[in-house]
């Protein structure tokens, strides 16, 4: 059966510390080689994927903004992708509309959560830097957002409890990622990945399965919706709950190893 991987990219292919892949590079090489595709399936936006999967060697397709949007290159299909259009390049689908709502929403709710959240729009380059580790250049991408908000919480975790509430209310579909909070409308990696996977064995006409790697709570839409589930350790929280029990795995190393080890033996090694 063919196979498509979709992997989250910060604390999976990328470490969590020092965003380094180079573990999982022989790995990469080897799917290359087979013809596997490797979809980066994040909430990295557009202008940092479109650079970041050409230094990993990934030119096929990538999922941005916890599946706001999937970008296809020209000739990856045969024939044009259902419901695409033409942008910067790619064949995209977009599944909400653009950010500007949102960052209203959080206006209004900085009446009540005054001083215990910051976002991404209400920060300059060096406080974006200073949260995520990022060099300038990478957080000046980070902050090119099209679909949703990154919000930094730095009150309790009772108040983000309230917090997301809110935000609920409002019509936000928040998701918890490793360091942020992403605000945006009704979209998921799940969903995107669904879409993905039928207009790819449309194309194709083969049957093939979806492998989905990822830590975070951000991922668990997209490992839900896999057939085979792959959570990575991670040094800074515990492995994502599923619903889902059949074909569910847990690697024990964490990361870019963690991604290696259970590729290798769920791809590789069959």
């Amino acid at each position: 059966m063919k196979t498509v991987i979709f992997t989250d990219m910060d604390g999976t292919l990328l470490d969590h510390e020092t965003y380094s892949f180079v573990p999982a590079k022989p790995t990469l090489a080897k799917l290359a080689e087979l013809g596997v595709p490797v979809i980066p399936t994040t909430s990295k936006t557009f202008a940092e994927l479109i650079d970041l999967r050409i230094t990993i060697g990934l030119n096929g397709p990538f999922i941005i903004e916890n599946g706001a949007a999937i970008y296809i290159p020209h000739g990856f299909f045969k024939q044009k992708p259902a419901g695409t259009t033409w942008q910067d390049g790619f064949w995209c689908k977009t599944f909400i509309s653009s950010k500007g709502y949102w960052l209203k929403q959080l206006d209004i709710a900085k009446l009540e959560f005054a001083g215990e959240f910051n976002h991404f729009s209400n920060m300059d380059i060096s406080e974006i830097q200073q949260a995520t580790g990022l060099d300038e250049l990478s957080a000046a991408k980070a902050a090119q957002r099209q679909f949703g908000e990154p919000v930094l919480w730095t009150g309790s975790a009772e108040r983000k409890r309230s917090f997301l509430d809110e935000m609920t209310q409002r019509g936000a579909h928040p998701l918890e990622g490793g360091r942020f909070i992403h605000i945006s409308g009704d979209c998921n990696k799940g969903a995107a990945l669904t879409w993905f996977m039928e207009e790819y064995q449309r194309q194709v006409g083969e049957a093939t399965q979806a492998i989905a790697l990822g830590d975070g709570k951000n991922d668990i839409a997209m490992l839900e919706a896999s057939d085979i589930a792959v959570r990575i350790a991670s040094n800074h929280h515990q492995p994502p709950e599923l619903d889902k029990e059949d074909n569910v795995y847990t690697s024990t190393l964490t990361g870019p190893e963690g991604w290696r080890e259970m590729v290798n033996q769920l791809v590789l090694e069959i």
